[in-house]
């Protein structure tokens, strides 16, 4: 069930443009590849650090429209890996809103890894404040 603070929010959706980008980029360690974190995987960059970049390209684009105390989360993905990626290579990594849904913003997002495509699909976003949402938990919680 809705508060009365969760549907203020919902009905303080922003109007944030379409087509407003970030971006994100990494060189590829050892430590974001498959065989960090089991010996019998190969040294490719893993599928969760590919979506963790595109995620916080979608956040730098929500960067400037944060109020103060405010930040953006992620509530949803639908990620390909589509090609594998070596230690060494810098991955770059693009979001670009594509359409809102309510106080919900889906980017589709793309990685790159200097000689092609390795990911692509959609991450979704909305903003937050933690302050508000402790004290809301808090007040639950009493």
């Amino acid at each position: 069930m809705l508060s009365a603070g969760d549907l203020i929010d919902c009905l303080m959706a922003k109007e944030l443009p379409i087509g407003i980008r970030g971006q994100a980029e990494e060189t590829v360690k050892h430590e974001q590849t498959l065989n960090y974190h089991s010996k019998s995987l190969p040294e490719i960059y893993s599928t969760p650090n590919m979506i963790g970049l595109m995620e916080w390209a979608a956040a730098k684009a929500m960067l400037p429209y944060c109020d103060e105390g405010e930040i953006s989360v992620g509530t949803a993905i639908n990620i390909e890996h589509r090609a594998p990626t070596s230690i060494g290579a810098l991955v770059k990594t693009e979001a670009v809103l594509e359409s809102t849904n309510g106080r919900f913003y889906v980017f589709r997002v793309t990685a790159h890894n200097g000689a092609e495509e390795i990911g692509r699909g959609t991450v979704t976003r909305t903003f937050v404040n933690p302050k508000r949402v402790a004290e809301r938990r808090a007040k639950a919680g009493a």
